[in-house]
C-alpha cells in the first residue's frame, strides 16, 4: 500500500509520519484491498483539519476531521474512516452473498 502524507502550512514530522501510519494500518487490518491512502494535515488559523482519501478496489473513500489539536483529528478521522470501510465491506459481502443466493439452482 502505497502511503502519501502532505501537510499544508504545517511541517510533518516523523512522530507526525508515524502516528497517521499506525493509525492507518489499523483501518487497513481490516479491508486488505487498500491500494493507496492520501492524507493531508492542515492547519487554518485555530482550526487543525485531517483528510483522507483512501483508494481501494472499485471506490475512493474521502473523510475529513477537524479539531483543536491535530492529534485528535487525526484520531477522529481514523475512527470515521474505520466506519466507512466497514460499511463497505459489508455492502459487499453482502452483494456477493445477494448474487450466490439468486442463482438457479443446479438441476439434478
Amino acid at each position: 500500500m502505497n502511503l502519501n502524507i502532505t501537510g499544508r502550512h504545517v511541517e510533518v514530522t516523523p512522530a507526525i509520519r508515524d502516528y497517521v501510519s499506525s493509525k492507518l494500518d489499523r483501518v487497513i487490518r481490516h479491508f486488505d484491498n487498500v491500494t493507496s491512502a492520501a492524507v493531508i494535515l492542515s492547519v487554518e488559523k485555530l482550526k487543525q483539519k485531517a483528510e483522507v482519501t483512501l483508494h481501494v478496489r472499485g471506490k475512493d473513500i474521502f473523510v475529513e476531521s477537524d479539531d483543536a489539536d491535530l492529534y485528535a483529528a487525526i484520531d477522529s478521522m481514523t475512527d470515521k474512516l474505520d466506519r466507512q470501510v466497514l460499511k463497505y465491506k459489508q455492502k459487499l459481502a453482502d452483494h456477493n452473498h445477494e448474487s450466490v443466493k439468486h442463482q438457479a439452482p443446479p438441476e439434478a
